[in-house]
């Protein structure tokens, strides 16, 4: 089986780090920073699409201008204030030990990601790190998995996307991956839910069963679907 996973409130908490590039180009921008909460909401989608709803604008030079600041924090700062979820390791272990053929899958830049990688030490467990261009291309989930589909030509029906958001679900579906929510990350469990999750995990714990479920369906067609119900 093989496994995607998006990085920011799946693999990794950024809350710090995200937050505090966010109020840096805010500020820059002479822009008033929203309350925590409302930020926390924005860890997952792509910048542009993040800056468009903080500026409240569809001016292109001032969205590029504040990714351009973000980044500019993110790249020597931002990046290293995160930290790794308690049991993300023990759960690559145990899915390396299975068979899994694991990918990391982020809407975030490439040369960003394979860093956080790179620095939490978790390069072993990857195939390869996937990520968007600084110019915007991939940052689309839906867009993204269909090119990490083609580039390490992956079934999809013997694919799975692990994520915190809805987009994570979403773009799953549409290229014909399966779909598990993680509950410790950044979207609720309505959220993903209503994205059409096929299967929720609360901890990383139970991210074992959840593949060995869908890979069993995938093999016989006589096991129950398990799909639509919470592990655990």
């Amino acid at each position: 089986m093989n496994v995607l996973f998006d990085l920011d409130g799946t693999l990794t908490n950024p809350r710090e780090g995200i937050l505090a590039c966010f109020k840096y180009a805010l500020n820059a921008l002479q822009v008033e920073s929203p309350a925590d909460r409302t930020l926390e909401g924005l860890i997952g989608p792509p910048l542009r699409e993040s800056f468009t709803a903080l500026l409240g604008v569809d001016d292109e030079a001032r969205i590029d201008r504040a990714i351009s600041l973000y980044r500019e924090r993110f790249s020597l700062k931002g990046l290293y204030e995160n930290a790794l979820y308690p049991g993300i390791s023990e759960a690559l272990v145990l899915l390396r030990e299975m068979g899994c053929t694991l990918f990391v899958a982020t809407s975030k830049p490439h040369v960003f990601a394979q860093r956080i990688i790179d620095y939490f030490k978790l390069g072993e467990f990857f195939r390869a790190v996937h990520g968007s261009e600084l110019d915007g291309s991939n940052a689309d989930k839906t867009k993204l998995i269909a090119h990490v589909l083609r580039a390490e030509s992956l079934t999809p029906t013997e694919t799975i996307m692990i994520g915190d958001r809805a987009h994570d679900v979403v773009g799953a579906k549409v290229n014909s991956v399966v779909p598990i929510g993680v509950l410790w990350g950044y979207g609720s469990r309505q959220e993903l839910a209503t994205a059409g999750a096929d299967l929720l995990c609360e901890e990383p714990q139970m991210l074992v069963e959840a593949v060995s479920l869908v890979d069993n369906a995938e093999r016989c067609i006589s096991v129950p679907s398990p799909f639509g119900r919470r592990v655990g």
